[in-house]
């Protein structure tokens, strides 16, 4: 290779390095999130075609008929549906609401008494069938609980959610507060991409700006957490709500798992929701180098399971883009390793919330329903007592979370 060869060689790395200083390649919208909602689904449906009815008039009644004992009656007589008319991606998202409501809902209708070791083929057939279209596992999970499950009741923009469950209004209180927690993230998650393209164009006053966005954004989750309180009953979240949203994977009450007819012979095993499959918080701890330990990893690793493709695929991508952390500790600035800081903090505090909310709803939840205050709820469910309903011993891991966190906070000495 002569002169002129590595001389053109390097002129076209410059030309690249300047190109890729020119268009930050790092976007939301390849991974379909929104400007405006972030994870959250813009305008879900709330209606399928008529073929559809059965299960649109099923899951419309589900508190009514699971508290009279019916639901399973009705089930098992409905008519076995295609998924084959869902026109679009909405479509099958609420296709896939409506039937993983109704399976939690005759899983768990009598409770931990009786229950079912067989889910019926004409539901767990067009189950499994959209849930493959969708990536997504054939169980309730967290995009189905709050991200799909929202409508504006009215001009003024209250909301409402599409399918409910036993729990009343603390039922809706608890989706709707989880749903206004993903709300405020949305700014967090723009800033997240700001952050990364800066870094990418060595740019310390956006990356600046980006982190200062992030921690406001994640005090907000913070402050919109602490709503729970205001609308959630713990006595009726622990004894009527919990275990709808409880899964056949590490829970004792179903150790075997839940046999899918006309799927599969053996039993399936899947988690129940969880605020771990929340993509704001992998997505936040990727770009912030929050490590934790091997066992928490594993749990969460396993969560994304849980989440839209697409949304994995943006944990993937923060993953891979180059550190935040290193970044800041190699420019020497203060001002951006005090940013990340209260960052960190930020995050950790709100997981520190996190963990209150807990107790107070398991519990204080717990020793309100054994009391017996609220006579008209059924015996609380006692297989998941300490448990989370994803299947994590859950003061432990969540504590271990918070403390990873803490520990990234870089020291100004370093």
């Amino acid at each position: 290779m002569d002169t002129s060869d590595v001389t053109s060689m390097v002129g076209d790395m410059e030309a690249q390095n300047m190109k890729l200083k020119k268009s930050p390649p790092f976007s939301l919208e390849r991974f379909h999130i929104s400007e405006d909602y972030g994870f959250l689904l813009p305008d879900p449906l709330e209606e399928l075609s008529n073929y559809y009815k059965p299960w649109m008039e099923i899951a419309s009644n589900l508190p009514l008929m699971i508290e009279s004992h019916q639901l399973r009656i009705r089930v098992d007589v409905m008519p076995l549906l295609s998924c084959h008319l869902l026109k679009d991606r909405k479509e099958q998202y609420l296709a896939h609401l409506l039937l993983s409501f109704i399976t939690m809902g005759y899983v768990w209708q009598e409770g931990e008494n009786n229950i079912p070791k067989v889910l019926p083929r004409n539901l767990a057939l067009p189950l499994v069938e959209v849930s493959r279209s969708l990536g997504l596992p054939p169980i309730l999970v967290h995009s189905d609980l709050v991200l799909t499950n929202w409508k504006k009741k009215d001009p003024d923009g209250n909301l409402d959610t599409i399918v409910s469950l036993p729990g009343g209004e603390s039922l809706k209180g608890f989706v709707l507060v989880t749903l206004l927690v993903e709300k405020a993230a949305v700014p967090g998650i723009k800033a997240l991409a700001q952050a990364i393209n800066s870094v990418l164009q060595s740019s310390d006053d956006d990356l600046l700006q980006a982190l200062k966005k992030l921690k406001t954004s994640i005090a907000e989750m913070t402050k919109a957490l602490r709503q729970m309180h205001d609308y959630v009953d713990p006595a009726i979240f622990y004894a009527a709500i919990r275990i709808f949203l409880s899964g056949w994977k590490d829970n004792p009450a179903i150790a075997e798992g839940l046999i899918y007819e006309g799927v599969s012979e053996e039993p399936l095993k899947y988690s129940g929701g969880s605020a771990a499959q929340s993509t704001s918080f992998h997505a936040f701890d990727e770009l912030l180098g929050v490590c934790h330990s091997k066992e928490s990893t594993t749990f969460l690793h396993g969560m994304q399971e849980y989440m839209p493709p697409s949304h994995r695929a943006f944990i993937e991508e923060v993953r891979s883009a180059p550190s935040l952390r290193e970044y800041i500790l190699s420019s020497g600035s203060c001002l951006l390793r005090e940013a990340y800081n209260q960052c960190v903090a930020a995050l950790a505090e709100l997981r520190s919330y996190h963990i209150s909310i807990v107790a107070t709803y398991i519990l204080t939840g717990a020793a309100k329903a054994k009391d017996g205050g609220l006579g008209h709820l059924p015996e609380p469910p006692q297989a998941l007592a300490e448990v989370g309903t994803g299947g994590t011993t859950v003061f432990r891991f969540l504590k271990s979370v918070r403390d990873t966190t803490l520990a990234r906070i870089i020291d100004q000495s370093d």
